[in-house]
């Protein structure tokens, strides 16, 4: 059965919320994507609720870095615990977005919460990236990754404190790549535990840790060409 009217609010929320987004993002519109679009309409809804009951987007903040917490925990686990990681992994995702969008709907961003936010971002990341050495990528490839991770974000924060608008360029090493990658590992995990327990061989030559290792390594490169493709657009813009 459908609500009259609701239609044409959740419309009107929906604009008011490509809205606020475009204006955070150099009046980028997100329609032109479709995931964007969707992305956009997903926090925003989850975060009406939480603006009607005063949740501050701070807490939001913290706890997605605490949800984060869980993910490699949970990985590390034996049996099927590791689906929670991936569980922990979306939500955390989520939440990053949602903070965002709650702090713009209640106009309550704050100079505090735009340090904290970036800061709860790469502690996130790197959450992130331990998934993959609990589920056996090297430690050394991973922490090359972490470090090449951190440096793209330092040269954009520092391209924007140079006068940079916005976040220059949208590289192969954003956000949701990173939580891509971290999806998959967990997912071929979980394949192979399922693949155990009925007693089928998919490739025997080839273990879960083998295509997690594959995994950080493609990351890596993603993160170099992301880096390089940073400082080029930055460098431009700067001159």
């Amino acid at each position: 059965m459908t609500v009259p009217g609701r239609g044409g609010r959740e419309d009107r929320d929906d604009e008011a919320a490509y809205a606020l987004w475009s204006g955070l993002h150099d009046g980028l519109d997100p329609r032109e994507s479709v995931w964007v679009s969707g992305w956009v309409r997903l926090v925003h809804r989850c975060a009406r609720p939480l603006a009607g009951r005063g949740v501050r987007p701070d807490t939001v903040t913290v706890v997605g870095v605490l949800v984060a917490a869980l993910a490699p925990l949970l990985a590390a686990l034996p049996d099927a615990w590791p689906a929670l990681a991936l569980v922990a992994v979306l939500l955390a995702a989520v939440l990053d977005g949602v903070d965002g969008a709650l702090a713009a709907q209640t106009g309550s961003a704050s100079a505090w919460g735009r340090v904290l936010d970036p800061l709860a971002d790469r502690v996130s990341d790197l959450l992130l990236l331990a998934v993959l050495v609990v589920l056996g990528a090297p430690l050394g490839l991973v922490a090359g990754l972490a470090a090449v991770t951190l440096l793209l974000e330092s040269v954009r924060s520092s391209a924007q404190v140079a006068g940079m608008t916005g976040p220059g360029a949208v590289t192969v090493w954003e956000r949701p790549s990173r939580v891509i990658v971290a999806v998959l590992a967990v997912l071929v995990h979980l394949a192979v535990l399922a693949a155990r327990a009925l007693d089928v061989r998919l490739l025997p030559q080839v273990g879960a840790a083998d295509v997690v290792t594959l995994l950080a390594a493609v990351a890596l490169v993603l993160a170099v060409v992301g880096l390089a493709h940073l400082v080029v657009v930055a460098r431009r813009a700067l001159r």
